[in-house]
């Protein structure tokens, strides 16, 4: 099984890549790659089993309403609303607040935080992909599904504070410590170094093993009630079993 994981930014500095591929007896990081463009991502999407992306996969549908009514000139805030309340309707999507439920953690919001910009690549490398033949939904049923590492490694029980401040690469080293250690099947390959020096090669090698999670059926999925808000907002894949549910054979 051939599991990709995407951290991706607004541009390609700052976009990095992992391939991890899981055999009989261990999941190997086949490679990573920092700097990664859109022909890259889309070329490489189109090999997986299944791929983690870390970036919002859409808007709030409030949201939306909002600036489709703003356009118009018709913006209303709902009777007996307190102004924070409804801002906060617009602003996280019904994924982030299940996110924040079960983990204490608050994704950034894509309507009101610099991430939108990486959401806005999101959307069109998600349109070129289905363009090209791949399954897209957004709430996570076709080749790719949108992944919170924070949230996963909280889930997991691993370091997931700290580890990306600037510099920091004491943190960063503990975090692939407690990762290698946890899941010792996993082989990092030529790719250790890497991963302790760059949290965002880290990022990918969390996102790729909570791909292989969704694959699995081993992460939370919209009720029957929520499904159609996470296919227009997007849905955040959590796991829902040990980082040990995802060795080779399980």
């Amino acid at each position: 099984m051939l599991a990709l994981g995407v951290d991706l930014a607004a541009e390609p500095a700052g976009t990095a890549l992992a391939w991890l591929e899981w055999g009989p007896d261990t999941c190997s990081v086949r490679e990573i790659r920092c700097g990664c463009d859109d022909g890259t991502l889309i070329d490489a999407l189109m090999t997986a089993d299944k791929a983690g992306i870390d970036c919002p996969f859409g808007w709030p549908v409030p949201f939306v309403e909002f600036v489709t009514a703003h356009r118009s000139g018709n913006v209303d805030v709902p009777a007996g609303a307190r102004g924070r309340d409804w801002r906060r309707n617009l602003a996280l999507r019904l994924t982030d607040r299940v996110v924040h439920d079960r983990t204490g953690l608050t994704p950034l919001s894509v309507s009101a935080d610099r991430i939108g910009h990486a959401a806005m690549r999101c959307a069109a490398l998600l349109a070129r992909l289905a363009r090209a033949g791949r399954p897209v939904d957004r709430s996570g049923t076709g080749v790719v599904v949108e992944v919170y590492p924070a949230a996963s490694l909280r889930l997991w029980g691993l370091p997931h504070r700290g580890y990306k401040r600037p510099g920091d690469l004491a943190a960063l080293g503990r975090l692939v410590d407690a990762l290698r250690a946890a899941a010792p099947w996993l082989d990092p390959g030529a790719f250790d170094a890497l991963c302790r020096r760059s949290h965002d090669a880290t990022d990918t090698v969390i996102a790729a093993l909570t791909a292989r999670a969704a694959y699995q059926g081993r992460t939370v999925t919209p009720r029957t009630d929520e499904l159609e808000t996470a296919t227009s907002e997007g849905w955040i894949a959590l796991p829902t079993g040990p980082l040990a549910d995802l060795r080779p054979g399980a």
